[in-house]
């Protein structure tokens, strides 16, 4: 089968066509035959050696969201070959990455994909909701309780706001100028201007600070004052420093929701009823998985780039 790999460390270029003899369904599980995979920050780091290194079969194979069609499925609880699907992929795991044209899953790592979505759009939805999901749940927070959101018009910050805002919080999103429109359609009660004040300016709404900052934008130390003593702050590349003042700092971690099929039903669901939004900036042909990742990291990209097979 034909996988975009990589067999060196190294910047976008380090992205190869290469074909790996496909793999087949086991016990309880589907292959799908992928028809799209969302390019996420994560491949970046994983492609420039960032993440696993000593544990990664090469050539390694970057992508943690797919979208296809059931096409094996072994004793799979109820999965039938032609059902489309969207599932979460493991780069570090025994099946390794979304690009490829074949994707073995867990039959409990699977949704089908929301009605009236293509196969682009549903891949962006698995990877970063459930990290929103995972999110909300760490932090623990109760309906008119404040979180924080930075990163807000990122994919991940999206799906924060807009799930934070259904569980009934008070919700602060950041946000530069040129996105402020996107950010405010979220449904935010507040929006505040992104970058390094963003904590001072969340005081200023919140002076004793918010319950909870969910830090989608890597922020770190920046962005832990807007928490109140007692707070939660989530972080999603594990920083590990004591903020002090009682605040706990949450360590998010997607990979613990690979057979979390239940709560991405429940999002498959909130993307039919319009709670979440589901935005791709530009297809790609999966050939041109460099020219992606190229874009990802030159920054601004709203939404997320899909790679097609």
């Amino acid at each position: 089968m034909k996988i975009i790999g990589v067999e060196k460390f190294g910047g976008p270029e380090a992205l190869t066509v290469l074909d790996v003899p496909e793999p087949h369904a086991g016990p309880g599980e589907v292959r799908i035959r992928v028809k799209a995979a969302a390019v996420s920050p994560t491949d970046t780091v994983l492609r420039s050696g960032g993440q696993g290194k000593g544990h990664l079969e090469f050539p390694a194979i970057p992508g943690m969201d797919a979208a296809g069609i059931i096409d094996e499925s072994n004793d799979a609880g109820g999965w039938e070959i032609g059902d489309k699907v969207m599932s979460i992929a493991l780069p570090l795991g025994a099946h390794r990455g979304a690009y490829a044209e074949y994707l073995v899953a867990p039959a409990d790592s699977l949704a089908r994909i929301p009605a009236g979505r293509d196969f682009a759009e549903a891949s962006t939805l698995p990877m970063n909701g459930l990290t929103a999901v995972q999110t909300l749940e760490k932090l623990g927070l109760q309906p008119g309780q404040s979180l924080a959101v930075t990163g807000a018009a990122g994919t991940l910050g999206n799906y924060l706001v807009q799930l934070a805002k259904q569980a009934g919080l008070v919700v602060v999103a950041d946000a530069a100028e040129k996105d402020r429109t996107l950010v405010s359609d979220l449904g935010p009660d507040y929006v505040v201007e992104r970058g390094d004040g963003v904590a001072e300016q969340v005081r200023e709404l919140f002076p004793d600070g918010v319950d909870a900052v969910a830090d989608a934008a890597v922020m770190n130390e920046k962005a832990v004052s807007a928490v109140k003593d007692g707070g939660g702050f989530a972080t999603y590349r594990w920083w590990q420093q004591d903020p002090g003042r009682g605040i706990t700092v949450h360590a998010i971690a997607v990979r613990d929701e690979y057979h979390s099929g239940q709560k991405l039903e429940a999002l498959r669901r909130l993307a039919e009823d319009g709670t979440l939004t589901l935005r791709v900036a530009d297809r790609l042909p999966a050939d041109k998985a460099a020219e992606a990742h190229r874009r990802l990291e030159a920054g601004g990209v709203r939404g997320r780039l899909v790679l097609l097979f």
